[in-house]
Formats: structure tokens, C-alpha cells, sequence
């Protein structure tokens, strides 16, 4: 991995000026959709800010409900929640028949939860890597069926993928039911094998469920290639769609099995065929909005690029190059502040547009529902938007980027950490 030269960091400068416009992100103004005036944003994989264009469709599509909500519900829900699966469909490379939406990767992992029927002594398992909340959902999961979890240990470092997908699958056992894993996990910010390990624990007989909030537009996603049995995900991350949207994919093997975990009436709220998505396109009365505002996010991401180093690379192309030198330069600048060796050595091989670089140890990690206090302080002092993670007996800070981050906010960030520190 080659460190970022000058020119590449001009390019960041030039792509950041030219689209913060369309965050609505401009001095001394604040509009619908724009973050936060004086703020240093380099949080976009936790919750990310929304594009103009996209506040502007789920607007478009509140005001559509709102002007005849029976109309809406009963004659248009079905017809246009599935064609906007058709574009999310064509972006993910998965059939429409497989994917249904959710409100976000946590409500798609609880009705994989409730769909499994665990049994005594059946085993879900995770690594530990694994997000928190995602261990919780199927800790609460076996604890009430009398089930287990088992906790795969990962290579320390992360060596190559086939290692990775071996240290999953020794601990598989003949009562294993399930396998869970990140696509792109939260803490450690690292890609995981998981096609590899679908098609091995496949062979195995086991089934994968993937959680891939991170991995949507940070990584070109083939769900039909993937061949993963769930894969669940949130679209407000690098897709840049809205808070609330998020969908469900399902292999055929297991639409019929599915079930929700809401329930409401069932069943076609228009009168239609019946379909595995009845349960989730109806769940009580809600604001469809987020959903149907995803194409927008799409199309968003699918416009020319504004500083192109391709012929026709578009806006996607460009938002990964730009994201990919911001975190390489991060991670350089934090490394010889710190002294501390990089997590992650090969940083194109095993990250995107997110980073999560070592920091030194300051006292015990935070309890659970407190924030590390660096991580107040960078916002109280700085007002610099960006995660201090905990994990493995390790502290991290976890950088994340966009095409609205110039490299002014990486030495934003520096400034202030040489000062913290």
C-alpha cells in the first residue's frame, strides 16, 4: 500500500468543495438535510447525513401519503414498494422476489431470529467482531429456547480470508444452525470473507445469515453471487439513503419458513396474490417514506463523477477512491502521532471508506451506555462527530468518510488529538 501523495490529497480537496453542496452543507446556513454548522463530520458509517435530493423524495413521499392515506395504502403500498425494489434489486444484483424492506438491519436480524426455532442445545454462531446489539438479539434468542452461542476467535492480526473463514468453521459443530456474520464489522471496521464463508458452510450443510449495514455501497454487494440464505442491512449508511430504510434479503429456501417479528393483519393489504413479503409491507400503520426514497439515494450515486479519473466513473466510483485516500491518510497521520502500529496493515485488502486505527489505553473501558470521555471531548471542545471505539481490550478511533470530507478534516482531527493526547 502506497502512502497518499500530494496530488491524491488535492483531488480529496477538489471533490470535497465540489459536493458539499449537495449536503446542503455551505457557512453560516443550515437547510433541510445539512449537517450541523462548525461541525467536523467523520461519523458517516453510524449515521450518516442525508443528501438534498433525497430529503427532498422522502418529503415528496410524506406529502403523497398525507394527501390521501387510504388511497395510498390500499391502492398504490404494494405497486410502489415493489417498484422500488426493482432499482434497490438491480444496485444489490439480487432478485426482487428475495428482498423485502425493513426499517433497518437491527428489525431484519430479529425476524431472522424468530424465523431460526431454535431448539435446546441448537448453536448460533458469531465471532467476536461481531456488533454488540447483534450478539444480544441472539443471546435473548437462545435464552429462551434453551439454544447456545458460540463465539469464534479470529486471527490476531486478520492474516488472509481463507484463515479467517477456518477459524469460523472449527467451531462448527453438529448442532450448529446458523452462522452470523459482519460483512464489514463496526468496531474493528474490517471486511470479512463472508462469500467464502457461504459457500463453505454451505458444504457443511449450515446456513449464513450476513449482516451488511456497512458493506452497501462501501463494497460493490452481489447478492445473487453471494448466495448468503439472509442478509440484512440499513441504507443510511454509505448509500446515503434515509434514516428508517433498510431491507431483508431471503433466499428462496427460507421465504416460506419466515417469519415476522411484528405481527399485524397479514396478508395483501390491495387485494393481491399472497406473498412471503405480506407480513413485512404491513406491520400496523407507519410512514413508508424511507423506502421509497431509496431509488433517490441510488440514483444520487449513479450521476457523473464531479472530478473523474476514469471514463464514465460515477459519483460511487468516485466517493470510494475519495473515501479509500482519506482513510489511508488518517491512518498514516494518527500512526506517527500515536507511535502505535496500525490494526489493520493492509488497509486495501481489508477496508473501505472506514478505518478504525489504534489509540493508546487511558483506564478501563467505558460501561456499556457510556461514551469514552475522548470521545466527548471532541465534540464538547472541537466539535469533531466521531466514534472512540472499545473492543478486545483495545482502543480505537474510528474514522469514517465521505465525499463532503476534505482533507481539512482530517487535520481538524489531528490538531485536536495531538491536544487530547
Amino acid at each position: 500500500m502506497h502512502a497518499v501523495t500530494s496530488e491524491e490529497l488535492l483531488d480529496c480537496d477538489r471533490r470535497a468543495q465540489l459536493w458539499r453542496s449537495e449536503w446542503a452543507i455551505s457557512e453560516g446556513a443550515i437547510s433541510e438535510g445539512a449537517i450541523s454548522e462548525g461541525a467536523t463530520y467523520l461519523n458517516h458509517g453510524s449515521f450518516a447525513p442525508t443528501p438534498r435530493c433525497v430529503q427532498e423524495s422522502l418529503t415528496h413521499w410524506t406529502a403523497e401519503l398525507a394527501a390521501n392515506p387510504m388511497d395510498f395504502f390500499i391502492r398504490r403500498l404494494e405497486v410502489e414498494l415493489e417498484d422500488a425494489l426493482k432499482v434497490l434489486a438491480g444496485f444489490l444484483g439480487a432478485s426482487r422476489e428475495c428482498l423485502t424492506f425493513v426499517d433497518n438491519a437491527t428489525t431484519g436480524m430479529n425476524i431472522v431470529a424468530e424465523t431460526m426455532k431454535l431448539q435446546p442445545d441448537d448453536e448460533v454462531l458469531l465471532n467476536d467482531h461481531e456488533y454488540g446489539a447483534v450478539f444480544r438479539i441472539w443471546r435473548r434468542q437462545a435464552q429462551s429456547t434453551g439454544a447456545r452461542v458460540v463465539t469464534a476467535d479470529l486471527p490476531d492480526p486478520l492474516s488472509s480470508p481463507d484463515e479467517v473463514v477456518d477459524a469460523i468453521l472449527k467451531r462448527v459443530t453438529a448442532r450448529t444452525r446458523l452462522i452470523v456474520a459482519s460483512h464489514v464489522t463496526s468496531a474493528t471496521a474490517v471486511e470479512l470473507p463472508v462469500g467464502l464463508l457461504c459457500q463453505r458452510a454451505h458444504a457443511r450443510g449450515v446456513a449464513v445469515c450476513v449482516d451488511g449495514p456497512h458493506a452497501i455501497a462501501m463494497k460493490p454487494v452481489q447478492l445473487g453471487k453471494l448466495d448468503a440464505d439472509f442478509y440484512t442491512a440499513s441504507c443510511h449508511k454509505w448509500l446515503s439513503g434515509p434514516l428508517g430504510s433498510g431491507f431483508l434479503f431471503v433466499s428462496p429456501r427460507w421465504q416460506k419458513e419466515l417469519q415476522p417479528s411484528v405481527v399485524s393483519w397479514g396478508g395483501s393489504v390491495g387485494g393481491r396474490q399472497a406473498s412471503w413479503k405480506d407480513e413485512f409491507n404491513w406491520i400496523g400503520t407507519r410512514n413508508p417514506a424511507p423506502s421509497l426514497a431509496i431509488p433517490t439515494a441510488i440514483k444520487f450515486l449513479s450521476q457523473p463523477a464531479k472530478v473523474p479519473t476514469s471514463a464514465g466513473a460515477t459519483a460511487l466510483d468516485e466517493f470510494r477512491q475519495h473515501a479509500r485516500t482519506l482513510v489511508r491518510f488518517v491512518s498514516e497521520r494518527v500512526a506517527l502521532l500515536t507511535g502505535l502500529a496500525p490494526y489493520i496493515s493492509d488497509l486495501d485488502q481489508w477496508c473501505g471508506s472506514m478505518v478504525s486505527i489504534p489509540l493508546p489505553l487511558d483506564g478501563p473501558p467505558p460501561k456499556p451506555g457510556q461514551r469514552d470521555p475522548l470521545q466527548d471531548a471532541l465534540w464538547d471542545r472541537y466539535r469533531i462527530e466521531i466514534p472512540i471505539v472499545h473492543w478486545s481490550g483495545r482502543r480505537f478511533v474510528r474514522v469514517s468518510a465521505h465525499l463532503y470530507n476534505s482533507v481539512a478534516d482530517i487535520e481538524r482531527l489531528m490538531s485536536a488529538l495531538g491536544e487530547l493526547l
